[in-house]
């Protein structure tokens, strides 16, 4: 059964219809109201998901009450050049193997946080998120779905100049200061998608369509992503992967953010997240 989980006022919840329903509480606490925990117990959301009709529900969605569904991630990665028109606008050439990097976990903020900027070069990176659901070690692309606890959108703000003002550069500080890691607005689980390999991904900048692609563009999609990287490591629920960048970042024409700029990502059957900029 497929689902659609939020992190509602700091506890798990499905949501059907604009309206919420409080995992906790339907549960008889059976399924943690912690998101980080109840986002390990896949077949009883899956099951919650199935019967929410037996339920009253907690009241209607309200954008506001909504933080990071995941909001604690043991790990959280990045994935460089991994759109074929990004790698050109950034004069690199196409990558061999995947290009990872770590954003750090204590970066990641809620879907309509305010962005503390603290660069005269920060950037917006619109990117499908994949969070993991089940421990995951060498597993078969083939079979890397089902680990898959659910898709986000995601921003990879980066301050440019602290990411490639050294030689080699650091990713990981470039891309990680607090509040640069946006995710939501809710997470969807994979089988809710026609084709998760192919959604529409956008970024508008105060109104302005700066990014327009689809994730059947990635270079390297999830499946491989999963499996690549626990052939590395073992993944565990929870952990995060951003999965790159389509063309038309700031930094191809220098067009920066500034204060007061509004960043609106959007990806199609996840939703919109709407970051302001300070």
């Amino acid at each position: 059964m497929s689902f659609s989980f939020a992190n509602v006022n700091g506890r798990a919840a499905l949501l059907d219809g604009g309206r919420v329903y409080d995992i906790g509480r339907i549960s008889h606490e059976s399924v943690s109201a912690d998101p980080m925990i109840a986002i390990s117990q896949l077949d009883e959301l899956r099951e919650l998901a199935a019967h929410l009709n037996d339920h009253d529900d907690d009241g209607p969605l309200n954008e506001a009450a909504l933080g990071a569904p995941v909001p604690r991630p043991r790990n959280s990665f990045g994935i460089g050049l991994n759109y074929k028109d990004h790698a050109e606008e950034s004069n690199m050439e196409l990558p061999a193997i995947p290009v990872v990097f770590s954003k750090y976990p204590s970066c990641i903020s809620g879907p309509f946080d305010q962005v503390d900027l603290r660069a005269t070069q920060g950037d917006y990176e619109a990117e499908l998120v994949v969070a993991i659901g089940r421990t995951a070690r060498d597993v078969a692309a083939e079979d890397s779905w089902s680990y898959v606890a659910g898709l986000m959108v995601g921003q990879d703000i980066s301050d440019r100049e602290l990411q490639l003002g050294a030689r080699p550069p650091q990713f990981g500080l470039g891309k990680s200061r607090d509040t640069y890691g946006p995710i939501g607005p809710v997470l969807v689980s994979p089988d809710s998608f026609a084709d998760a390999d192919n959604l529409g991904i956008t970024c508008d900048v105060n109104g302005e369509r700066r990014q327009d692609a689809r994730t059947s563009s990635l270079i390297f999609d999830v499946s491989f992503l999963v499996s690549y990287l626990s052939s590395v490591l073992t993944l565990v629920p929870g952990d995060l992967i951003f999965t790159g960048t389509p063309a038309g970042v700031g930094m191809a024409d220098g067009r920066f953010l500034k204060p007061g700029d509004v960043v609106t990502t959007s990806i199609e059957g996840i939703g919109t997240m709407k970051n302001v900029c300070q």
